[in-house]
């Protein structure tokens, strides 16, 4: 169930503090708004030291995501931070070459 599913702000206050500013320098004001209700699905399971990427959405079945996806690259001032959003949905944060984030729930972190 979703509501099971904690927030991603709950878990990653900073991130999302800093993905917000970040969108709203490059004028993705609408998806700023999204971030405070972005659920943490799954952490990225791929196994890559330097990935702490998080899904925010099931994700359909089979890639790529298709029609009404769009990549959203922003500048950060360490690593990189891209959202992958379709139809106005944050599906994924895109996590690397970052310092370590602490998850202040304790669980769900890689």
């Amino acid at each position: 169930m979703e509501l099971d599913r904690p927030l991603v702000r709950d878990a990653y206050p900073d991130l999302i503090a800093e993905l917000i500013t970040l969108l709203e320098d490059e004028g993705e004001r609408e998806l700023a708004l999204c971030l405070a209700d972005v659920r943490l699905v799954a952490m990225c399971d791929c196994g890559d030291d330097f990935c702490q990427s998080i899904r925010t959405e099931v994700h359909p079945k089979g890639q790529p995501y298709g029609e009404g996806h769009r990549c959203v690259p922003l500048l950060p001032s360490r690593g990189m931070l891209n959202l992958d959003v379709l139809n106005g949905r944050i599906m994924y944060i895109e996590v690397l070459d970052r310092p370590p984030m602490h998850n202040h729930l304790g669980r769900g972190s890689k």
